[in-house]
């Protein structure tokens, strides 16, 4: 029953916007650290950005710093993430993922798209 589902992803023009959501339900969303991660073919998936169960940490790629910021809403099991000044190079699928202690959890992904 544990899911985490990505929404949001699409097409977009460099310099445009975009927030991701991701909806959690099936387990404790509040105590876990929720991260997202990009991937594109040929490339290891790398972290984007990751926030602290209560919110108040986060932390971000050097890529995206600036430019992206995760945030949650425990009350809605959600996390999301913001991204402006977007870049041909932000193209990816991007991956919600959960974290505590030793368990965690995927999303599938939804692909941004950044086209000139």
């Amino acid at each position: 029953q544990v899911q985490l589902v990505e929404s949001g992803g699409g097409l977009v023009q460099p310099g445009g916007s975009l927030r991701l959501s991701c909806a959690a339900s099936g387990f404790t969303f509040s105590t876990y650290i929720m991260s997202w991660y990009r991937q594109t073919p040929g490339k290891e998936r790398e972290l984007v950005a990751s926030i602290a169960s209560g919110g108040g940490y986060t932390n971000y790629a050097e890529s995206v710093k600036g430019r992206f910021t995760i945030s949650r809403d425990n009350a809605k099991n959600t996390v999301y993430l913001q991204m402006n000044s977007l870049k041909l190079e932000d193209t990816a699928v991007y991956y919600c993922k959960g974290r505590w202690t030793t368990v965690t959890y995927w999303g599938q992904g939804t692909q941004v798209t950044v086209s000139s």
